[in-house]
């Protein structure tokens, strides 16, 4: 290589070293924007926070070495218009990122604008849960979301038990979007928000007062309060001139109070005693040295620059915004990107145009400063700074604080990882989610109350409650409509009474549905409740599951469940009526058992009583008198023996229990009433195909044919008690009906008009009737509570009574509806106690005849027996002789054979007396 070349080669060397070094070079200034409103309790503590910050940054060698952040700010002025135009004002600028908006809705506008020119927005206070990543994809929300405000606010209307709360906003883009992500987090815990109170921006003091007045008359005391800090406290100030800061109102306000009172140096005691008893949330900042830090250095500028403003959590999120831009522009620009802007051919200022809108840049790099900002991951004075999937802040934590005295006090924490809590969430979120155990402290509520508010009164509107009644065709002895003013019934008057009961006044106006010659749909009416046409509904209301799953229902004040009603007829009895209460079985056994009843009294009684000896004649005829007599307890023979005696005593507590069986069962026969149908319960109703009846607007026919699968062409529709009886009468043949099937309730006033007619079968559902409100309606509660102390107190009993004592049939047994004949079964247990007793009783008899008979054969042994004898023994058999003289034996009266046994002692006595006298020498 020659000198010629070797210098050309290094001089290209030279070039392209240089040219490398161009491409890489960092800049020495980039410019970032910042929107807010500089004279606002927000923008007051996010300016001097801002400003902290870049001279932080700039100051700290380790992020953005060698290149100064500037930074351009701009105030919006409290203003979406004017904010709008410095935003477009900032863009000109060639800023990288900005730092705001402080609004949401100029965060709306300048989203667009940040889309079309790649500029990433990261704002700290614009939370509104519309500004979503979707929409938007160049916003950053620095701040927590309102959608986790709201579901703080949520989470304590729940823990509480309240069910309506009145939603007091400001009607622009914050306030709409906060309260629709309060209403889907309310029902979620199945509450709602039962009034909408907005406040129309910039509102004065009247406008305040008389939006208030009219949320002051509607039902709900929890009232939730999301409107913007410079103007909220007015709310207050108008609250407690109307008498709304009394006890009995619950104020639970988002952080837009906690922002006002922190930022106060100096305390208005005026002002504070409009607002104890507040629930308010605050974004929760935990404790570290990073964070004393910046408030001691924040204290310290403040009061240096004369701010008479106070430090508040918006500031925080403010200044870790700025060290958030910072590090995605050291990280932007460590990758080797480079910080260029570029003309956008679709913005030009046409001929005469002053806008110059040819001068709004599309930043280049955009797209990779918003992916370096997304994967932002560092801890920051607001604590863990890294965005989610869904582009907000992990870990969104509120304090929550009780407004009391001069200031205010914590009384819990609330966290997407572990719901209201009393314990610090940095420790909660080291173990696992659980939200099971919610817990916060004793509050202090307004009017200087520890007791729980009910959370809601009747509402003082002038309207009264809209009280649908059904006009119905038959039972008005249940509910009846004429009209408005005349509603009668025992519904009515078990509703009227519980009313009463309330602790508040309820103006009612009854609304009847029907036209009074055909039932009305019940599910229709409860459907009227549901939509809010009617507020509740009165009457035979069942509670069934399509109902509750639309409506709430107070506790039931009547039993009620389904049962079968069928016509009975009435049976001739035969001649051999008094037959048919036992079976054959249980004659025969009947018949058995007393014939050995009597034969064992008779060998028991044998051997002792004259009554039970004789001819063979008189005997037999004995055991079979002395037997069958003893059914009607006029035997003339007596027991002496105590094993007579005692099968006796047994044997007529049988007969006892088998004549009183027998009457009862010939009464009931000679009196009883046979179903025309042959439907006796659930099961033959099912497998028959013979119509059914059932009434008209109830929910019986879907029952029938959902559950139990009845088809739709067997059931008959009817209106009144008439067409019952004449449905009934007329049967299957002639187009009426087998049986109805309806509530117990009906079928007792029913049955109370007709006596013809009897219940088969067992109830086979179970259910009751209550009246219906709105879903969570908080009057069904009081309701329920107000029908439990009419039925403690026995009221609700004798308003059944006045209503319903009337003389009826002559019987209800239904015992009555197809007797049966009684069987061997129903007694076998007493047949089996009398014939162990017989058969005990025999034991013992001939165990004893056997001892005695072995004493008799020892002393007939002992005498010695004549010639004649003699021969006559040994010409029998051995084993006839003695089982013939063992039946003599038995049929022996017993004072004969001790007679016998006696002499035959003393004759022995004599011989041995005798023998003696002649062995003697004398």
């Amino acid at each position: 290589m020659g000198a010629a070349q070797l210098v050309a080669w290094f001089l290209a060397l030279a070039a392209s070293a240089g040219a490398v070094s161009a491409a890489g070079a960092r800049p020495s200034e980039v410019a970032v924007g910042a929107l807010f409103t500089y004279d606002s309790t927000i923008g007051r503590a996010a300016r001097l926070a801002v400003e902290l910050a870049v001279d932080d940054v700039n100051a700290d060698g380790t992020v953005l070495a060698g290149t100064k952040l500037s930074l351009k700010s701009h105030d919006t002025n409290c203003s979406a218009f004017l904010g709008t135009v410095e935003a477009l004002q900032l863009m000109k600028e060639n800023v990288v990122a900005v730092i705001g908006p402080q609004s949401s809705g100029i965060g709306h506008v300048i989203s667009h604008v940040a889309n079309e020119l790649h500029v990433p927005l990261l704002s700290f206070a614009a939370t509104d849960p519309t500004l979503s990543a979707l929409e938007y994809p160049y916003f950053l929300r620095m701040t927590i979301s309102d959608y986790f405000q709201m579901n703080a606010v949520a989470s304590i209307v729940d823990y509480y038990q309240w069910k309506r709360v009145t939603a007091i906003y400001v009607d622009d883009d914050y306030g709409r979007g906060g309260v629709s992500a309060l209403g889907d987090a309310l029902a979620s815990k199945r509450a709602m928000i039962s009034y909408k109170a907005a406040i129309p921006p910039n509102s004065n003091s009247d406008v305040i007062s008389d939006v208030l007045f009219r949320a002051n008359m509607m039902e709900s005391r929890v009232m939730v309060v999301h409107v913007n800090p410079d103007t909220g406290m007015r709310i207050f100030s108008a609250a407690h001139k109307l008498q709304m800061m009394a006890a009995g109102y619950v104020w639970i306000v988002t952080d837009w109070l906690a922002a006002v009172l922190d930022s106060s140096a100096s305390r208005d005691l005026k002002d504070m005693s409009h607002i104890q008893g507040l629930i308010v949330l605050r974004q929760h900042t935990p404790e570290s040295d990073v964070k004393n830090k910046f408030i001691s250095k924040w204290n310290t500028v403040a009061r240096n620059r004369s701010v008479t403003s106070g430090l508040n959590s918006y500031g925080f999120y403010a200044y870790d915004s700025v060290w958030t831009v910072a590090r995605a522009i050291d990280q932007f620009l460590n990758s080797g990107q480079q910080i260029n802007f570029s003309t956008d051919p679709r913005l030009h200022d046409s001929n005469g145009s002053t806008l110059r809108l040819s001068t709004l840049k599309i930043f280049d790099g955009g797209e990779q400063m918003l992916q370096q900002l997304v994967l932002t991951n560092f801890t920051g004075v607001t604590g863990p700074v890294q965005f989610g999937s869904d582009r907000n802040l992990v870990r969104p934590v509120y304090d929550i604080l009780n407004v009391g005295g001069s200031g205010s006090h914590l009384i819990g924490y609330w966290s997407n990882h572990s719901g209201l809590s009393v314990a610090a969430p940095e420790i909660l979120y080291q173990k696992p989610p659980n939200t099971s155990a919610q817990q916060l402290y004793n509050v202090v509520w307004p009017g200087d109350s520890t007791t729980t508010p009910r959370g809601w009164v009747f509402r003082n509107n002038g309207q009264a409650l809209r009280v649908g009644v059904p006009n119905k065709a038959s039972f008005k002895d249940l509910v009846s409509g004429r009209g408005p003013d005349n509603v009668t019934g025992y519904c009515i008057d078990v509703f009227n009474a519980a009313i009463k009961l309330l602790p508040y006044p309820v103006p009612v106006q009854f609304v009847t549905i029907g036209d009074g010659t055909k039932n009305p749909s019940y599910i229709g009416i409860v459907r009227m409740v549901a939509a809010n046409t009617l507020d509740a509904a009165v009457g035979d209301f069942a509670i069934v599951r399509n109902g509750t799953a639309i409506s709430e229902y107070t506790q039931p004040y009547v039993e009620a469940g389904l049962v079968i009603v069928a016509p009975v007829k009435q049976i001739t009895p035969s001649a051999w009526a008094f037959l048919k209460p036992f079976t054959l079985e249980m004659w025969c056994v009947t018949g058995a058992l007393f014939i050995l009843v009597g034969i064992v009294v008779w060998l028991l009684e044998h051997r002792i009583n004259e009554d039970f000896r004789g001819s063979p004649r008189r005997q037999v005829i004995t055991i079979f008198w002395f037997s069958f007599s003893t059914m009607f307890y006029s035997h003339r023979e007596n027991t002496v023996t105590a094993l007579g005696r005692f099968v006796v005593l047994i044997w007529l507590f049988v007969v006892l229990i088998i004549t009183s069986s027998y009457t009862a069962s010939l009464t009931s026969i000679l009196t009883v009433q046979q179903l025309d149908t042959g439907i006796t319960g659930l099961d033959s109703l099912i497998s028959s195909s013979l119509p059914i009846g059932y009434q008209n607007g109830k929910f019986t026919k879907k029952y029938l044919i959902q559950e139990l699968n009845i088809p739709e062409s067997r059931l008959v529709a009817l209106n009144t008690i008439q067409e019952y009886a004449d449905a009934l009468n007329r049967g299957p043949k002639y187009g009426g009906v087998a049986v109805i099937v309806d509530e117990k309730p009906y079928i007792d006033i029913f049955l109370s008009y007709y006596c013809n007619f009897r219940i088969v079968g067992q109830q086979f559902t179970r259910e009751g009737w209550g009246f219906a409100f709105q879903r969570d309606s908080p009057l069904a509660a009081d309701m329920s509570t107000a029908i439990l102390q009419l039925s403690e107190s026995g009221q609700l009993q004798r308003i059944h009574d006045e209503w319903f004592t009337r003389p009826g049939c002559a019987s209800d047994d239904d015992s009555q509806v197809g007797a049966t004949r009684l069987g061997v079964g129903s007694f076998s247990g007493l047949f089996l106690m009398c014939a162990l007793t017989c058969i005990f009783a025999l034991v013992v008899f001939f165990i004893r005849i056997c001892w005695q008979y072995k004493r008799y054969s020892s002393s007939e042994a002992a005498g010695e027996p004549s010639a004649a004898d003699a021969d006559a023994i040994q010409r029998r058999p051995s084993g006839l002789v003695s089982f013939k003289e063992l039946l003599q034996f038995v049929d022996k009266k017993e004072e004969e054979i001790r007679r016998t046994m006696k002499r035959r002692s003393t004759d022995k006595d004599n011989q041995a007396a005798g023998s003696s006298d002649a062995l003697s020498p004398y």
